[in-house]
């Protein structure tokens, strides 16, 4: 599936080490997917060709780094590589923006690996800003991750908006 095809091709840049492949296994596990899928039925979104998965994002509420207020953080966006620059990881993009505003959120964070400057320039292309850097721990290894940040546009969108 996408999820573990873009870890191994983002983390395992050495090579699959017992402990990657460890959290892989547990982290995209069927059962794991299962409880994400139930438990946030409408923060998961998944492109399909032809009844075949292809990409997803998915979104959940989290609490900033930086301010400690409450916001939503895109937690994965992952496309298969054959289908980079084919505006699928873009719109799959704008359809999470446009959730995070029906849920009544005008911004955003996301993280993604220091060393994984093909989708820091996506984001950037997007216009996520680069706000802090952290730690990203797998089992016993660690990761530079960047934490970016988006504000959308509250205009031109026909979504009601609640405060939080």
């Amino acid at each position: 599936m996408c999820f573990t095809q873009n870890s191994i091709q983002t983390y395992a840049v050495n090579g699959i080490t017992f402990e990657f492949a460890n959290f892989i296994t547990k982290r995209f596990s069927t059962d794991n997917i299962e409880n994400i899928i139930n438990e946030n039925p409408n923060r998961l979104i998944i492109a399909y060709q032809n009844g075949n998965i292809i990409g997803v994002v998915e979104i959940y509420d989290n609490t900033c780094l930086i301010s400690k207020i409450a916001i939503t953080e895109l937690s994965k966006l992952y496309l298969l590589e054959r289908f980079y620059g084919k505006v699928i990881g873009y719109n799959l993009m704008n359809k999470a923006e446009k959730e995070i505003l029906k849920n009544g959120y005008a911004e955003f964070n996301l993280e993604v690996y220091i060393n994984n400057e093909r989708a820091i320039s996506f984001y950037e292309r997007q216009g996520d800003v680069s706000i802090v850097n952290v730690v990203y721990p797998i089992e016993s290894n660690t990761y530079e991750n960047l934490v970016m940040n988006k504000v959308l546009s509250l205009k031109n969108t026909n979504v009601q908006y609640r405060l939080k």
